[in-house]
């Protein structure tokens, strides 16, 4: 019983060590590397924008920017980590529900990879801009479509 209870110490000293070796920097949230092989959860729109979650202007925006790109959205990650919490696979998630409506990170993303694509981006190019933190840079309050 004492080497069972010795060695369960031991386990947990070393990952309790361990942790400080970890790099959250690589700490990536789920992504598709690729595009969509299949059709994709519709992205909410039209009368489904109202409401209690859609009290402000670029909430909306938001949502209508992600119909705008949900195969890029597809292919990017979502920092506020929500595929650990919720279980989603992408940021094209957030805005199959409110959650992207509830979350200015998901929103700033979408809104980012909404403009990137614009400018020529590919979803590669956005993914390394959004794990650099750039969407942290957009402006809810001026977000227009």
């Amino acid at each position: 019983m004492k080497r069972l209870l010795g060695c369960a110490a031991l386990v947990l000293v070393t990952l309790a060590a361990s942790a400080q070796f970890s790099d959250p920097a690589n700490d990536v949230p789920a992504y598709n590397a690729a595009p969509p092989t299949h059709a994709l959860p519709p992205i909410m729109s039209g009368t489904q924008l109202t409401g209690p979650y859609f009290s402000h202007p670029y909430q909306i925006a938001a949502y209508k920017m992600a119909a705008k790109v949900p195969g890029v959205l597809h292919q990017e990650p979502c920092y506020c980590h929500c595929d650990r919490a919720m279980g989603h696979n992408s940021l094209h998630s957030c805005f199959e529900g409110t959650h992207g409506a509830e979350c200015a990170t998901c929103m700033k993303e979408g809104i980012y990879a909404y403009r990137e694509t614009k400018k020529g981006r590919t979803p590669a190019q956005i993914r390394a801009g959004i794990e650099r933190g750039e969407w942290e840079k957009v402006d809810l309050e001026t977000a227009t479509m």
